[in-house]
């Protein structure tokens, strides 16, 4: 499988999920696979990079943010073009967002393709957490 697309409705305004999604320090909280975030600047913009490691993991992985549209969209990919993840945020209503999620690779095939169990984690944690 070259490419994966998901998606998922989130009770929550598309700006939030956004900003949650972003922030590295959320991402273990949706995330289970990976165990720490970081990135080279905050607040992130075009050409931040970020690093990421799992759980049993000694080599870091790096994404830059490729596509940068506040509460739209945002992509990340690696620098050599092998891997990218690109989350799109559209508003179903003031309160109620779809989230799509879609990756995708030119080389080869998916390496672990993502699953809806963490999109279905970041609906529970976000719908509760700042609640």
């Amino acid at each position: 499988m070259k490419d994966l697309k998901l998606s998922i409705e989130i009770n929550k305004p598309a700006k939030d999920i956004f900003e949650f999604a972003l922030n590295p320090k959320n991402t273990p909280k949706w995330i289970d696979f990976i165990a720490v975030e970081e990135t080279n600047e905050w607040p992130a913009k075009q050409g931040t990079i970020y690093r990421n490691k799992g759980k049993d993991d000694i080599e870091w992985s790096e994404l830059e943010l490729t596509e940068y549209d506040p509460y739209k969209r945002f992509t990340l990919s690696k620098k050599d073009g092998s891997y990218s993840v690109r989350y799109t945020f559209t508003p179903i209503s003031e309160d109620r967002t779809e989230l799509e999620y879609y990756e995708w690779t030119d080389k080869n095939e998916l390496s672990v393709p993502f699953t809806m169990e963490p999109l279905e984690k970041l609906k529970q944690v976000i719908e509760t957490e700042a609640a």
